[in-house]
């Protein structure tokens, strides 16, 4: 059986929840592999609640894909079979109720780039996705008006941990990012992290989720998961620049997307006890929200 990396085994989701499945993973990854004639012929990576195993089959190089079943997994799916490939990882098979997917294999992480080409890249693919969504996808301005009702009370109940003037900011942006005129397709989970080097396209994006909308609904992670490389609020508003210019948006529009993402998940992450990512988030209001 595989050994599971100690990295992903203190991830802060095992903390909570988990535990039985963590515990028959390496046997879970034995049946998959079997059921779908895989032979493991490299290292086991991971993200946060997530590991890829490196597999063959009949001369063809895949990765096996597998986390906790969940409502994550099935968005996942249908999301990488309607974009099909484009700018997205191919699904060649998924067990949902076992948490596998069977993936293209892919190579090293868009983190791995330099910072300023790295946001180039993003901005690019967040065009490429850009295509006419399915009607029945969840609509990013029903994303904000979800949780827009919920800000301040949150933001009170953390102990007003952001700036006044940052939470009014975002609730007033909120008022005109809960509608949309766009149907175009948006990645929900879009940054760095997630974009990997490929051959049939350069820069190939895996586990995405679909949203009908504004393409720069989650352009505010694509900054975050670098900013701790950026050096000022003035570097932080360069490189949100370069994936304005390279996505073809609206600024003002992105703009708005940046702080309310930022403000939204601040809270989120201040009330799962995350440290790190709340202070990225105070950074990034920062240099937009005077």
């Amino acid at each position: 059986m595989i050994s599971l990396p100690e990295a992903f085994l203190a991830m802060p989701r095992w903390w909570t929840e988990g535990g039985e499945w963590l515990a028959g993973l390496p046997a879970a990854v034995d049946r998959q592999c079997e059921m779908w004639g895989l032979e493991i012929d490299g290292p086991i990576s991971h993200g946060s609640n997530a590991i890829v195993v490196r597999v063959s089959r009949d001369d063809e190089q895949l990765v096996l894909r597998m986390s906790p079943p969940g409502p994550d997994l099935p968005e996942h799916a249908r999301a990488l079979r309607w974009w099909d490939g484009r700018g997205t990882v191919r699904l060649y098979d998924v067990d949902l109720p076992r948490g596998a997917m069977l993936l293209e294999r892919l190579g090293d992480s868009l983190l791995d780039q330099p910072i300023g080409d790295a946001m180039a890249v993003l901005g690019r693919l967040m065009r490429r996705l850009a295509v006419p969504a399915p009607a029945d996808a969840v609509s990013t301005a029903a994303n904000v008006s979800g949780r827009t009702p919920q800000l301040q009370a949150d933001w009170e109940r953390l102990g007003k941990p952001f700036d006044q003037a940052q939470l009014t900011e975002a609730l007033r942006v909120a008022k005109h990012l809960s509608h949309t005129t766009s149907g175009l397709a948006a990645n929900g989970d879009f940054h760095a992290d997630q974009v990997l080097r490929g051959a049939r396209e350069p820069w190939i994006v895996v586990d995405p989720l679909l949203y009908r909308g504004d393409p720069e609904c989650d352009l505010a992670r694509t900054l975050l998961t670098r900013v701790d490389e950026m050096a000022d609020g003035a570097e932080i508003r360069d490189h949100f620049a370069t994936i304005v210019s390279e996505a073809e948006l609206d600024p003002e529009r992105a703009r708005d997307w940046v702080v309310f993402r930022a403000l939204d998940y601040g809270l989120w992450g201040l009330a799962h006890r995350l440290t790190i990512d709340p202070e990225r988030c105070r950074r990034i209001l920062q240099a937009f929200v005077d």
